[in-house]
């Protein structure tokens, strides 16, 4: 049995690592070790520690990247301050450079509802509503039906006005939190049939929280789902909460942080996108080369089996996620395979695997060239292996591969899996279910690519098919998801909410463009985005405000086809001008060429290496590109 309130799928933290948080004060560029201590097992006076040297650090002027930054303003029911002291370090272990404001406590609505608060003052990026059952006025059974019902529709209005406020006057996305049921019973089992019962209204109040967030373009944060893992009894602390106003056990406050932390991951694009499978002792029990496939324990009727099998089964359900699936294992690549192939009892089967590496180099090796073939960066990998030495070497050779430990007892392996959080969502769309099978496809691509005589050729084998159009409220969320994660191939990083996106639906003044490819492998989805305003001072000019593309189309000419829809919606609009800039990231240095590349003139580069560029759209002259353009 797991104790979650422990993190056990993270390893202890280090030795001399009190002495390793001090030498970060030394560091020109301490964002990679920041990183590094993060993803141990920390404890709250841990976590305090690493936050306070970051805090220090982002206050000298230092940068922390590669981690993404992210303000935060909480409005709290309850005690908050001794939780932001552990957050910005449990954050880090997620990718994310957490800059935290707490309002005063209970206040909330007091900050919300003035514009000119503190709150407001922070400019966060998002803002945690942290309230619980007795702020929501669900403290108290109610005798009557409908005076239950209106209790629990109270409820949601008053946080849906709150949800609401904050988005007009500046306060970034809500992050509303779900309630975890108080434990003290009036009826014992019948609570859960008496609709006036605490644990019934706060469960309608759960139930409907996702229909209050998404009206405001927010997103939740299942805290009932968190005391529910740890266990009520353990999760409530009632003589801490008369004292100290604690909205739970000190004890929960690093799992706490660590939920938090992977939500705003998720909101920031920095969830892992693929799982790397070990084999033997992992996905099968035996060694396959020396068992044989006769040999080797999976499947029902042996708990070994049936504990192998969850693993299976689990990634099975990550994959239909979107999650892709690839292999590491240092064995023959044929033994490696004949399980996938001929095991009647094996749930994944070889087709369900992006990249096969089976082989007798290190793992290292074989998990940096399966991040080459899926093309994605090292820090989107999990890697999953029973062996503690190579787990230990994997971390030490690739410290931004997220290594989960494992338990002794294989029975746990899925469970650690699922416990560790890497691959949190906020939302799933048509896109989110078929990544893994468009990062296979690519991987195909890859060897056709290889094949190929020249890149033309091999685009042209490609069978190419793009689309343009305006923003939409189908492809929102998308939008959202792309503009919020995307890094290496982004021109400006500025972000935005999904509110924010409706918003520019909206506005006739504002160009909106996203773009889908598809090819003969299949379709890649959404993959770029383009919003371009009225430059200030200039009725026939637009200002590119952001341009973006997804890292999987690189070197296939769709920027070019992008810029050919871009001019080609300008002319129709009377805009003569194209401004255009590139604001140097830690992460987007492979675009610093992109519109010098497409034919722009450099106007001037700042101190800070901004580059500013400038295009007469009368000058542009379409190229021949080998795709088929949808609509022309």
């Amino acid at each position: 049995m797991l104790d979650y309130l422990t993190l056990p799928w993270l390893a202890p933290a280090p030795a001399g690592y009190r002495d390793a948080v001090k030498a970060l004060d030394g560091l020109a560029a301490p964002g990679p070790e920041i990183s590094r201590l993060a993803t141990h097992g920390l404890d709250a006076m841990q976590l305090r520690q690493l936050g306070r040297v970051m805090a220090r650090l982002r206050s000298a002027g230092t940068s922390l990247a590669p981690l993404t930054a992210i303000r935060v303003a909480v409005v709290s029911g309850t005690t908050f301050d001794f939780i932001a002291d552990a957050a910005p370090a449990a954050a880090a272990r997620h990718g994310i450079a957490l800059e935290l404001h707490v309002a005063p406590l209970d206040l909330v609505e007091q900050e919300v509802f003035a514009p000119g608060s503190a709150t407001y003052a922070f400019a966060p990026d998002a803002t945690l509503v942290a309230v619980d059952h007795r702020w929501l006025g669900l403290d108290r059974p109610a005798f009557d039906a409908a005076d239950a019902a209106a209790r629990v529709a109270a409820a949601h209005d008053r946080l849906g006005a709150i949800a609401a406020a904050l988005v007009a006057n500046g306060g970034g996305a809500p992050i509303l939190c779900s309630v975890p049921t108080p434990t003290l019973p009036l009826f014992g089992s019948f609570d859960r049939g008496f609709a006036g019962s605490v644990r019934a209204m706060v469960a309608q109040f759960n139930a409907g929280l996702g229909d209050v967030t998404q009206r405001s373009s927010g997103v939740i944060f299942d805290v009932a789902a968190l005391a529910d893992l740890v266990g009520l009894a353990r999760w409530f602390d009632a003589p801490m909460y008369n004292m100290y106003k604690l909205p739970f056990a000190a004890g929960a406050v690093p799992l706490y942080v660590d939920w938090l932390g992977r939500l705003l991951g998720a909101m920031r694009g920095r969830t892992r996108k693929c799982l790397v499978l070990d084999l033997d002792n992992t996905c099968w029990g035996g060694v396959i080369g020396d068992d044989g496939i006769e040999g080797i324990r999976i499947g029902p009727g042996s708990p070994e089996g049936e504990s192998f099998l969850a693993v299976q089964h689990a990634a099975l359900l990550l994959k239909d996620r979107g999650i892709i699936l690839a292999v590491s294992s240092k064995n023959d690549d044929a033994n490696a395979r004949a399980p996938f192939r001929d095991h009647p009892d094996m749930a994944l089967r070889e087709n369900d695997i992006a990249v096969f590496q089976a082989n007798w180099q290190d793992k290292a090796t074989n998990i940096e060239a399966i991040a080459r073939t899926l093309e994605i960066g090292l820090d989107a990998l999990v890697f999953l292996d029973d062996n503690g030495a190579e787990r230990a070497q994997v971390r030490a050779a690739l410290p931004t591969v997220a290594v989960p430990e494992l338990p002794s007892d294989p029975a746990l392996y899925a469970e650690i899996l699922g416990a560790a959080g890497y691959f949190e969502a906020i939302g799933f769309s048509t896109e989110d279910r078929s990544r893994a099978q468009s990062y296979a496809a690519n991987a195909r691509r890859v060897e056709v690519q290889q094949q190929s005589r020249n890149l033309g050729d091999y685009l042209a084998s490609l069978e190419m098919v793009i689309g343009h159009a305006p923003f939409d409220a189908i492809g929102r969320s998308r939008i959202s998801q792309l503009i919020n994660k995307s890094n290496q191939f982004n021109l400006t990083t500025r972000r935005y909410t999904e509110a924010e996106i409706a918003a520019v639906e909206a506005d006739p003044a504002v160009y909106s463009q996203q773009t889908r490819l598809a090819d003969r492998f299949g379709s890649f989805g959404m993959i770029g985005v383009i919003i371009a305003r009225l430059h200030p001072g200039a009725a026939d000019a637009w200002a590119i405000d952001t341009w973006l593309m997804s890292c999987r189309v690189l070197g296939r000419r769709v920027d070019e086809s992008m810029l050919v829809q871009l001019v080609t919606a300008a002319r129709q609009q009377g805009i003569a001008t194209l401004y255009a800039a590139y604001k140097p990231t830690a992460k987007n240095g492979m675009v610093a060429g992109h519109y010098d590349a497409l034919g722009f003139a450099l106007v001037a580069e700042l101190a800070s290496g901004e580059r500013q560029y400038r295009l007469a759209v009368a000058d542009h002259v379409e190229p021949v590109l080998p795709m088929v353009t949808l609509g022309s």
